[in-house]
């Protein structure tokens, strides 16, 4: 249990706030490119509790300003994307990708007030199908050599989705290893051959074992907490009845990311950005070691399952989450589906926009999100103190470049055998198997 003070530290990200300086000192997700592929490629940003509008001009360039215009505060959501920038259609005072006003045609013949006008403007890069902005003071620190960035564009397929809770809630359910074997529980079991694109539908790594199989006859993970130079890395281990050991390895990934395996082929990297206080977007790259990714299908796996153009959910509070006490006596656990996303999206979202911590009894099981909020507290001190070299990857262009991985795999161990050189051989194994990775 915290109290509420310590709880609202932790939560509020909005500008002045003391995990909003944080999470501001790193690149933050805040458009899928995809969201740009049109005639007019501007959209509405709301990131952190700044609205903002995120644009490509003429040259192809990306700019991402304050929604609002510095002269009368009108939508320029709603502006003239035209001459390399955005003109709002009030009064016409146009600005550039950088957020510098150019132009104020109505102002005198001559007048040079536009060149000390200048709106919010942030920093954005593009990584993948996902355009990331950097609203923290200083330059932007440089991205690790995570896999989801190196893999070719060809091999990594990216998506989001909107839910109605707080940022921190829904990261720490990508850090819990104990909730899988509940939550997502299936009572039976699919053909892993069908389950492309689908988490836990894959056997378990070296087995014919469905992982849903794994999952619900396994439910007291041993679970490891280990720091890293990125953050924190989790292993779960279950012990099969038959001496083996199977060893999940997943990944916090400092400050709001998770990295976990999604079947033996691919990865998910995820992470879980604040819109404001009670709203957050989950940002997923799925990474394949093996083929290229099907984006097609991936894609319409995933608007079967949400709408456009917000990418919320289509199962929610308003219909129960598609609960159905049918499927619940002897399909699944939560009797909401075959999506494991929509059980994560209930879990996260029944809790209210803000969990009431105050009440919370953690266990055991629990170890890395308590490692990781001593982790958040330890970086919220660094920030007041202005302190960024104390700060997790709080690293020069030489060392990110040494950040790689992080490893996510399954794997198994034989009775007897090490678990640790297990997973380091799985991974090595599915690196040495695939080219983009092995030319590294």
């Amino acid at each position: 249990m915290m109290s509420q003070e310590q709880n609202d530290l932790i939560t509020r990200t909005g500008p002045g706030t003391a995990a909003g300086k944080v999470l501001r000192r790193y690149w933050q997700p805040a458009a899928l490119a995809e969201e740009l592929v049109s005639s007019r490629p501007v959209v509405p940003v709301t990131l952190l509790g700044e609205r903002l509008v995120l644009f490509r001009d003429d040259d192809g360039e990306l700019g991402l300003i304050a929604r609002h215009c510095p002269h009368r505060g009108a939508d320029m959501c709603f502006g003239r994307l035209e001459d390399n920038g955005l003109r709002c259609p009030f009064h016409g005072w146009h600005f550039d990708r950088t957020g510098q006003c150019v132009e104020q045609p109505a102002e005198p013949e001559g007048s040079r007030m536009h060149e000390n006008v200048r709106t919010v403007s942030y920093p954005v890069i593009e990584k993948n199908g996902i355009i990331f902005a950097y609203l923290g003071a200083g330059d932007p620190p440089p991205f690790p050599a995570f896999d989801c960035f190196e893999a070719p564009e060809s091999h990594v397929f990216a998506f989001k989705g909107l839910w109605e809770c707080n940022w921190l809630q829904a990261l720490e359910v990508g850090i819990d290893p104990a909730h899988a074997s509940f939550l997502h529980r299936f009572l039976q079991d699919e053909d892993p051959n069908e389950g492309y694109g689908k988490q836990f539908r894959d056997r378990a790594a070296g087995t014919d074992i469905p992982m849903t199989q794994v999952l619900r006859e396994y439910p007291r993970p041993d679970i490891n907490v280990e720091e890293t130079d990125y953050g924190l890395r989790i292993i779960s281990l279950r012990h099969l009845a038959d001496g083996r050991t199977h060893v999940r390895v997943t990944n916090q990934v400092f400050p709001e990311a998770i990295c976990i395996p999604m079947s033996n082929e691919m990865t998910i990297t995820q992470w879980h950005v604040p819109v404001d206080d009670g709203n957050c977007y989950w940002y997923s790259m799925f990474t394949s070691f093996g083929k290229p990714v099907d984006k097609a299908l991936m894609r319409e796996q995933r608007l079967k399952e949400h709408r456009l153009p917000d990418y919320a959910p289509l199962k929610n509070r308003s219909n129960n989450y598609g609960y159905d006490p049918e499927e619940q006596k002897d399909r699944t656990y939560t009797g909401m589906g075959l999506d494991i996303n929509v059980h994560d999206q209930w879990a996260v979202e029944s809790m209210g926009r803000i969990q009431d911590r105050r009440e919370e009894h953690l266990g055991k099981s629990d170890a890395a999100i308590i490692r990781y909020r001593r982790m958040l507290r330890s970086a919220i001190e660094a920030a007041g103190k202005d302190d960024a070299a104390s700060m997790p990857m709080a690293v020069d262009a030489a060392r990110a470049a040494a950040i790689t991985g992080p490893v996510a795999v399954d794997a198994i161990a034989d009775a007897g055998q090490d678990w640790l050189e297990t997973y380091v051989a799985a991974d090595q194994a599915r690196r040495a198997a695939c080219a983009w990775a092995n030319a590294r």
